[in-house]
């Protein structure tokens, strides 16, 4: 399971011209499901995300946390994010989950996520969603369970 996490001032996600998730300050995580992970990879990596220091300290420093500084979380599944790019001039997606294992796991992270942070919000698993934001910093980390 792989997470692109990008420090946000604001984002939200769009299907058919509706908003369906928006965050002020925080993180975008798009998501990335592939074929041998389970729920136990996908909270090890929730974790990792809540706790990840990527924020500022009163001395400007990054550590603080998701979980300290109580800002949004807004998820959305992007299953191009797992595509192999070492060879030739297109993506193989053989790593790539199922549609069924994908949208399972997305929707468990989603629903661990809104347990234990809040606020949390989330795109649409399989749309053709449009993604807007102001990245802080710019602040972008890849992350892996």
């Amino acid at each position: 399971m792989k997470g692109l996490i990008q420090r946000v001032a604001h984002a939200r996600v769009d299907v058919a011209g509706q908003c369906c998730g928006e965050i002020g300050p925080g993180i975008l995580l798009l998501l990335g499901v592939e074929k041998q992970d389970t729920p136990e990879a996908a909270d090890k990596l929730l974790q990792k995300i809540l706790n990840y220091r990527i924020f500022s300290d009163q001395d400007g420093k990054m550590n603080l946390s998701l979980q300290q500084t109580r800002q949004g979380l807004l998820i959305v599944s992007q299953f191009t994010l797992v595509a192999d790019t070492r060879k030739g001039l297109r993506p193989g997606f053989s790593q790539g989950a199922t549609p069924a294992l994908g949208e399972q796991l997305y929707e468990h992270f989603v629903q661990q996520a809104t347990t234990l942070h809040n606020p949390v919000a989330s795109g649409q698993f399989g749309a053709n969603m449009q993604v807007s934001l102001c990245n802080d910093g710019p602040v972008t980390f890849l992350l892996q369970s």
